[in-house]
């Protein structure tokens, strides 16, 4: 079995696994990866700057796997299903996960962040977090994961039809955000600091307005939409600067919505927040039940994220090729690797 692994920042490791313990326990299943979804937590990664990580570590998390086999008692798939992966856990149950949070509970591991990920011809996982379709490609079902992203923080926002809505930063997790936000019948707005991203986004998202945020943002929005402010401000970027500065786009009782995070302190004027009326939400990872919706959604047609994936990398090539990824900059949205 063929191994990438991270061992420090900058460096990869490939190795040969001569045998793979097959046994499987209870509620599990072998899975054979076949797309890998290059996230930006991995590119962090590679460069030493990804919060709540250690090293050695095999990456990858965006994942569309086959399975090979399941254990006597798991029902939910069967051998030969094509999956996405759920890449979430909580090792326990605590206060979060018994009130329906499981996203945010104390134990939570990620795969490919808190323990190994994808980065391997095959793993075992609890069955559970696998996510069949009959019709999906493997580069939708690798999507599925960061469209999750998107989507739970739309269902954090509780946006209306009648609600204008920003999203900020047209990455893949803000295209995904906007195409959900789009289903509500929102108006919708997207920023980037990238007019080649923002390009890109209309062609995908079939968006109308467009804001460069590296203009005067308030005099841009007032001047779209009529002396008005969004309603509600989604925020996809994980730059302090950025987050920092929705309080000032955001209508008078609005939403914001944190999709990313910084390494700081989230500072903002008492009086001004309470002048508007805000409310202020973060919103991590995903819900299960989010996996399984999105899958429907793009069987029926209603979403597509193949579009998103601009770029390929062989999963031999990864150690020589992955760096380049970051010279590519407004050229890239989403890269994938093909095992």
């Amino acid at each position: 079995m063929k191994v990438i692994r991270l061992n420090e920042p900058g460096k990869w490791e490939s190795f040969q696994v001569s045998e793979l313990d097959k046994t499987l326990l209870e509620g599990e299943a072998l899975v054979k990866v076949k797309k890998i979804g290059v996230c930006g937590t991995d590119l962090h990664a590679f460069k030493g700057s990804q919060p709540f990580f250690n090293y050695p570590r095999i990456l990858g998390h965006e994942l569309a796997v086959e399975v090979i086999d399941v254990a006597n008692d798991v029902e939910t798939i069967k051998v030969g299903d094509q999956c996405a992966v759920e890449p979430y856990y909580n090792e326990g149950v605590n206060q979060a996960v018994r009130n329906g949070k499981p996203n945010c509970g104390d134990n939570l591991r990620v795969l490919g962040v808190h323990v190994d990920g994808g980065m391997q011809e095959y793993f075992k996982y609890p069955a559970k977090f696998l996510h069949p379709s009959k019709t999906l490609s493997e580069d939708q079902l690798a999507m599925i994961e960061p469209l999750a992203i998107g989507c739970h923080a739309v269902d954090r926002a509780q946006i209306s039809h009648n609600d204008i809505v920003l999203v900020i930063g047209a990455g893949p997790i803000g295209l995904g955000t906007i195409q959900f936000a789009q289903l509500t019948g929102a108006r919708v707005i997207a920023m980037d600091i990238d007019d080649d991203k923002l390009e890109k986004c209309k062609k995908i998202t079939n968006i109308n307005d467009t804001i460069n945020a590296l203009g005067d943002v308030e005099a841009s929005l007032t001047k779209l939409l009529d002396g008005d402010l969004p309603t509600i401000v989604l925020d996809a970027t994980g730059s302090e600067t950025s987050m920092l500065n929705t309080f000032k786009y955001a209508a008078a009782g609005g939403t914001i919505v944190f999709i990313g995070l910084f390494l700081g302190d989230v500072v903002f004027n008492d009086p001004y927040f309470h002048k508007k009326e805000l409310t202020l939400k973060a919103s991590r990872a995903a819900l299960s039940s989010d996996f399984s919706r999105i899958i429907r959604l793009i069987e029926s047609g209603k979403i597509d994220p193949t579009p998103f994936i601009t770029h390929r990398i062989k999963f031999d090539d990864v150690p020589t090729e992955f760096e380049k990824l970051y010279t590519y900059q407004g050229d890239l949205i989403k890269a994938v690797i093909e095992l």
